[in-house]
Order: C-alpha cells, then structure tokens, then sequence
C-alpha cells in the first residue's frame, strides 16, 4: 500500500513537471510574443490577436492544450507548496532559498493566471488593446499585472532549471551552472518583453 502511494506521487509529481513545461510554457512564450506587439501600437497587436483568434476549433484547442494542464499544474502545485517542506541539512541556503522562491512565485502565479483569463478571456468580451489597457490604467492592476507577469516568468525559469535535473538533461554540476545562467538570461529577456508590453498598453 505504501509502495503504490509512493508510485502515486511519483507520477503525479511527473505529471505536473511534464505539463509545466510541454504545453504551458508554449503557450506563455506564444503570450509574451504576442503582447509584444502592444510596443508597435493598437493595430500591431490587434492584427496578432485577430491571428490566433481564427485558430479552428479554438475553444477545444484551448480547453484541451491550456486550460486542463493550467488547472491540474496550478492546483497539484498548490498542494505541493502547503505540503513540501525545507530540507536545509541536505541543501545549501541558495537552493533551500530558490525553493522558496519556486513554490511562493507558483501561489502568486496561479492567482495572477485566474484575475487574468476572469478579466480577459472570460470578461464576454473579444480580447483587443483597448481591453487590455482599460485593464492597466487603474494603479493596482497594472502594478499587479507586473508583478504577476514577473513571476510567472521566474517560475517558468526556475522551474525549466528543476524540470532538466529531475528529467536527467543536466547532470552534473556544470551543466546544471550553465544552464542556471542561460535560464536566468531568458528570465530577463521574457520579464522585459512583459514588462514593455504592459508599459505599452499603460501608455
């Protein structure tokens, strides 16, 4: 019995690792490049919106492709924040302080994820600049915004790095060093993609 619990957690562990990555982190890379275009102006962006608009069959694209993984990553991930635990005796401060930052940047990402798609995807509206910056001009969401964008991209990062340990990609210490560089490299260039596109859409 305990085996089979064991084996349980094991593979729901691998499931939520899996989704965080396969299509989750598509679709945020698809998002960020997207809001992009809030940099070139109302149009710019609204011609990429209206893109993925005609998708076929986008509402089961996004329920099957995003909205499932979205809810079983963020609900598994919020059970495995209020249950793990630190482990300072077998890891050092930086790691013990990066899992931290990991479970507490997942809380707040999937907060920030349902204020998002419930003002956006979910307002019976069609998505367009202008919606978005009506979003932003109050102070509070748009400083809310930033802060949830920011750390849904931490996370992602972060996340990627455990993700290539756990997975076997980088196993040795110099390739879980390097890769923590190149991994913190695309948390700047994706945080600032984000952050530009909101100051855009802010005005």
């Amino acid at each position: 019995m305990a085996n089979q619990q064991v084996n349980r957690d094991f593979l729901f562990r691998r499931l939520h690792s899996l989704l965080g990555v396969v299509p989750i982190t598509l679709f945020l890379f698809i998002h960020l490049f997207t809001n992009s275009f809030a940099t070139k102006g109302a149009e710019a962006f609204n011609d990429k919106v209206g893109i993925l608009e005609s998708i076929p069959f986008l509402p089961i694209v996004e329920f099957v492709f995003i909205f499932l993984p979205l809810l079983y990553h963020g609900v598994y991930g919020m059970y495995v924040a209020y249950t793990s635990g630190y482990n300072a005796s077998k890891y050092s401060w930086g790691r013990n302080l990066m899992f931290t930052l990991q479970r507490t940047s997942g809380v707040i990402t999937f907060i920030f994820i349902i204020y998002h798609l419930w003002t956006t995807r979910f307002s019976g509206d069609n998505p367009s600049f202008d919606m978005v910056a009506s979003i932003v001009s109050s102070p509070l969401q748009y400083w809310f915004m930033i802060i949830g964008t920011v750390m849904a991209v931490f996370h992602l990062a972060n996340g990627l790095w455990g993700f290539f340990i756990h997975w076997g990609v980088t196993v040795g210490p110099r390739a879980q060093r390097v890769s923590a560089y190149a991994l913190m490299g695309l948390f700047v260039v994706l945080s600032g993609m984000g952050v530009a596109a909101l100051m855009a859409f802010h005005g």
